[in-house]
């Protein structure tokens, strides 16, 4: 089946497969938000507790969906995988110690023999949360804004600054998608924490904090796709060169009027599950408002990569930017996946059951008391 398909189109199926991935690893980000609220939504050892096992519960599919996305990107796409990991190392290596900390958190927070102290393992989560999700919104944005790399002949990149990739930070438009994933997050964190525990102070504190975090999101979104619209793009011509073209990422919603319906029903759901949780604490707005982000970040995905434009530009040298069609795998590896990509839907349908094994019974203290396993 695969192997009869064109070469382009195995490199646009592999696009939207990570486009979906990198969308549902927004989406289970709300881990990583939640984890940034243990001293403002808990005023107890006991409420931090809570907040860490009902997260805790959920870290490891927001890992797994990481690597995955890593994975699938070095399969399909090994030229962006061997320029952005290779070459915005500092940006990767703090991403990924965040992530290590994180584990390290959940198993020995509540060890016997703890000598750091449950507090200090707190904070560690709290630098998980604040910086897998500044940085990978950041590291995202890269995909319209451009990073400072150049390839050689012989597809050897190099970056061209000596900052490796930290210099993302210092762009406001890198900035404010990191910091409205940030915002994002705590959002559905709090949302999270309206759904699964039972506890009335809170989930009164939580309210709060979907109110002001969603403002604060509304507002650096709105800067961000403000910032994407209206600037210049990468586009590609029907010889591969790369050139700017004003509103490039603007036509292209208009030229994919799909995308755009996409990404309006995912503002729209977004917004509406924020509105319900703040406004009645409504547990199942924190999936309206789920669904409404998956949208969102696959219409980015899907702008960022089709419609003739580079998905990986750089600025320094502008013909070393990379396309879904000039980055890619060989015909056979590709082919080869596709193949193991069939195996997804039943690997989602296995997550679907364990979420729901784990989320049968609410989060209490008497369940925590009962449980023989707790973070």
């Amino acid at each position: 089946m695969f192997e009869t398909m064109e070469l382009s189109t195995l490199q646009q199926y592999w696009w939207i497969l990570i486009s979906i991935l990198g969308a549902a690893l927004v989406f289970l980000l709300f881990v990583q938000g939640g984890q940034t609220l243990l001293f403002q939504v808990a005023k107890t050892d006991d409420e931090r507790s809570m907040l860490v096992n009902t997260l805790g519960r959920k870290w490891e599919l927001t890992f797994t969906t990481l690597v995955t996305f890593g994975g699938a990107f070095f399969a399909s796409f090994p030229l962006f995988y061997a320029t952005s990991f290779g070459g915005a190392y500092w940006v990767w290596m703090a991403i990924l110690f965040g992530f290590i900390v994180q584990a390290v958190s959940y198993e020995f927070r509540s060890k016997a023999g703890n000598v750091l102290g449950k507090r200090t393992y707190e904070w560690f989560l709290f630098a998980n949360g604040f910086l897998a999700t500044v940085l990978l919104g950041a590291a995202v944005s890269t995909f319209f804004t451009g990073s400072a790399f150049s390839i050689d002949m012989y597809n050897l990149p190099k970056w061209d600054l000596p900052t490796h990739g930290l210099e993302a930070a210092l762009n406001i438009q890198n900035l404010s998608l990191g910091l409205a994933l940030f915002f994002l997050t705590r959002m559905t964190g709090a949302m999270y924490f309206i759904k699964t525990i039972e506890h009335d102070e809170i989930i009164r504190r939580s309210t709060r904090q979907v109110f002001w975090n969603g403002l604060i999101f509304v507002f650096f979104f709105l800067l961000f796709v403000a910032l994407l619209l209206t600037s210049k793009g990468y586009a590609v011509d029907e010889k591969g060169l790369v050139y700017m073209e004003d509103y490039k990422y603007l036509h292209n919603f208009l030229q994919m009027p799909l995308v755009l319906v996409i990404f309006v029903i995912g503002v729209i759901l977004s917004l509406w599950g924020w509105y319900r949780s703040f406004s009645k604490a409504i547990p199942r707005a924190f999936w309206c408002t789920s669904a409404g982000v998956f949208f969102v970040v696959l219409s980015l995905f899907f702008i960022a990569g089709f419609n003739n434009t580079s998905f990986y530009p750089s600025y320094t040298d502008l013909q070393s930017s990379l396309t879904i069609y000039n980055a890619s795998s060989s015909h056979f590896t590709l082919t080869a996946m596709s193949y193991v990509s069939l195996f997804i839907p039943f690997v989602v349908l296995y997550i679907a059951y364990a979420w729901k094994s784990l989320a049968k019974m609410k989060i209490s203290k008497q369940e925590l008391e009962n449980n023989s396993h707790v973070y």
